[in-house]
């Protein structure tokens, strides 16, 4: 491994924000700057929910042109969503948002062709009415669809207007539900009784592949001096983040929090049985050849909504009066697929506790407590399950992403799940990102050399679990008696 210090832009996407970070990273050394935020807000348009992927392009330049002089570039960012290019590689409109209600009806006419059992065993995604897969089937008889010639994921799609050249990332592509996890290629058989052409998707990568240079006409916006090598990361956010888990081990669950939830464990095979199915559990492809076993839980979106519903009061005061509020008082799934989409938030809850039998919040202080406490509740569901369905016991969970900011949310979680929780890095998309990078440039080694230098050199904070574990088995037998 080389000694020298080298700098990384880690362009990472989320769902309500973009961000252009550097990484400086060394044998001893992982700095994170940020050298660009920008927002990330999808437009309602005739048609549908669309995303503003030329806004988000603008933001990906601007923070390169902030970054300075870097050796590499990465890209992470959501998963699902794609652009549609026609044959001479033109954008054949904005790409659609995954809450956009276009898939409803769909997965049953999907199961209709190939049962739900069947596409579980063959790809081992958990079912989610946006999954890529549906997606593409309510799309297919759409005049866009019928002039494209190139499909490409939104991180993919943004490297190729960087550098000119088309890939596919495989832990991006692993959530498309067209992917075989065992052997990490495409599910041919699947997609043809679907009668869906794989010919769309450019080339499969893997992290660390290189994905090009950036052309010259990004070199004079941004100020970069080239050459400057796009490197492949690992695509999808969550699996930058898996990656940036700063455990020692084995023995351990993850927990990505931001607006999603994402709890499970990193295994060696998929876990591709009928009672896994029906605990609707993903086996989404990570680092490695790694397998990201997971529950999507909705996260931290339930309270960004209920936030802006209440005018955007400051999130500091609202999480003290939380905490003094009785726990455990009401709580709801957070997993529903009710809460999906935008607006009015703390009214669906209230709805929800309401038509559950408890008692109903009144105050932002008592629907916040109730959000956070059904998150953590799930995170216990979550956690549980996949030691049990994977066979795969562990003593500690880490908890990474913009969740770690909220120590309630945090140490509510250890009092769930009856074990400690070690909550840090907070950007872990973005480190993981830079990582995937400096590797592929020989700065760091392995999954396990990666993570002794997050160990190093983030700020993790311990919670001990405490309190009663009866109350919380008491609430999840309540909520599973709805």
């Amino acid at each position: 491994m080389s000694t020298a210090v080298r700098a990384y832009a880690a362009v990472d996407l989320g769902a309500s924000s973009g961000r252009v970070m550097v990484g400086r990273v060394g044998h001893d050394t992982l700095e994170l700057r940020e050298a660009h935020r920008f927002g990330n807000r999808p437009v309602r348009l005739p048609e549908g929910l669309r995303w503003d992927v030329l806004a988000l392009y603008a933001g990906v330049l601007a923070g390169l042109r902030a970054a300075g002089q870097v050796d590499s570039v990465g890209i992470d960012s959501w998963a699902v969503d794609y652009g549609l290019l026609d044959a001479d590689g033109a954008l054949l409109g904005n790409p659609v948002h995954y809450r956009d209600p276009r898939t409803e009806g769909v997965p049953e006419k999907v199961w209709a062709t190939v049962p739900a059992a069947e596409l579980y065993a063959a790809t081992g995604l958990q079912y989610a009415p946006f999954n890529t897969l549906y997606q593409l089937a309510a799309a297919r008889s759409t005049a866009q669809f019928g002039h494209a010639a190139r499909l490409l994921l939104i991180p993919d799609l943004l490297a190729y207007w960087l550098t000119g050249q088309q890939g596919t990332e495989l832990t991006n592509a692993s959530t498309t539900q067209l992917v075989d996890p065992r052997t990490g290629t495409w599910a041919h058989s699947l997609a043809d009784r679907l009668g869906l052409d794989l010919g769309l998707f450019a080339p499969l990568r893997r992290p660390g592949d290189p994905a090009g240079e950036l052309r010259a006409e990004v070199l004079e916006e941004t100020g970069l001096t080239g050459p400057v090598p796009v490197t492949t990361v690992a695509s999808h956010d969550t699996a930058s983040a898996v990656a940036a888990v700063p455990a020692v081990g084995e023995r351990f669950a993850y927990i990505c929090t931001g607006t999603w939830s994402l709890a499970g464990l990193e295994l060696a095979a998929p876990v591709l049985t009928e009672e896994s199915r029906a605990a609707n559990f993903t086996n989404e492809l990570g680092l490695d050849g790694t397998v990201r076993y997971l529950r999507n839980i909705m996260g931290l979106w339930l309270l960004q909504e209920s936030v802006r519903a209440w005018g955007d009061p400051a999130l500091g005061g609202l999480l003290r009066d939380a905490a003094e509020v009785p726990a455990l008082r009401s709580v709801v799934d957070a997993g529903d697929a009710a809460f999906l989409a935008p607006g009015r938030m703390p009214d669906r809850i209230a709805e929800a506790c309401r038509a559950s039998g408890q008692p109903v919040p009144r105050t932002p202080a008592e629907t916040t407590r109730c959000i956070l406490d059904s998150l953590a509740l799930a995170h216990r569901r979550a956690v549980a399950d996949a030691q049990r369905l994977a066979g795969h016991p562990v003593d500690v969970v880490h908890i990474v992403g913009g969740g770690t900011r909220n120590a309630l949310l945090c140490q509510l979680t250890a009092d769930a799940c009856g074990l400690p929780v070690v909550a840090g890095p907070t950007e872990a998309a973005a480190l993981g990102n830079v990582l995937v990078q400096a590797r592929a440039h020989g700065l760091v080694g392995d999954r396990a050399d990666m993570r002794r230098l997050l160990a190093r050199t983030q700020r993790l904070t311990r919670y001990e679990p405490r309190g009663d574990a009866a109350r919380w088995r008491e609430a999840e037998a309540r909520l599973a008696a709805r």
